[in-house]
């Protein structure tokens, strides 16, 4: 649940404070994006003298795959959300505030609800690993064949028609894995 009431938040003295526990077990992040895992965290609501100020750490997992190997994985993600909404409506007064001097900020609703999910959904598109590893050693796959080079670590092709102006690289290859 990213959606939160927080009326009374707003009609507390600024500097109060609530703690959320936060468990999403499925979001829809993005089209070429897939949860592996719920979120999961807190979230720290507080009262400013004109908003609320929200804070917190989550962490989910997404599908990836490896960009050496093409292995299916799931690459951990964690988030920090910072985040202030200010009210579209009067607290005390019922009436609607102008919204004209910051049209973009992230507003409360007319129900005084606090929605993140789009916030959420952004922090994890951009936490997204942009080359995800299987493990930190990853050894890819073959340049000649495609064989997984981590199912067969001895993996190796015979040297074909070396060009002769490399020769010298090869024989220096050759005595360094000696």
């Amino acid at each position: 649940m990213l959606s939160f009431n927080v009326a009374g938040l707003l009609r507390s003295a600024p500097g109060t404070t609530r703690t959320y526990p936060v468990t999403v077990p499925d979001l829809s992040v993005a089209d070429d994006l897939e949860l592996a895992g719920p979120i999961e965290g807190q979230l720290r609501l507080s009262r400013t003298g004109r908003s609320i100020l929200c804070r917190g750490e989550l962490a989910t997992r997404v599908a990836e795959r490896c960009s050496r190997c093409l292995a299916q994985m799931q690459a951990p993600i964690t988030i920090e959300i910072e985040e202030e909404a200010l009210p579209s409506i009067d607290i005390v007064t019922g009436v609607p505030l102008d919204i004209a001097a910051e049209p973009d900020a992230l507003r409360l609703d007319e129900h005084h609800e606090l929605d993140l999910g789009e916030a959420v959904r952004e922090a994890i598109s951009l936490a997204e690993p942009i080359a995800p590893l299987c493990r930190p050693d990853c050894r890819g796959l073959c340049l000649v064949c495609g064989a997984d080079r981590n199912e067969e670590p001895t993996h190796e092709h015979p040297d074909d028609e070396i060009d002769p102006r490399l020769a010298a690289l090869v024989d220096i290859r050759d005595r360094l894995s000696r």
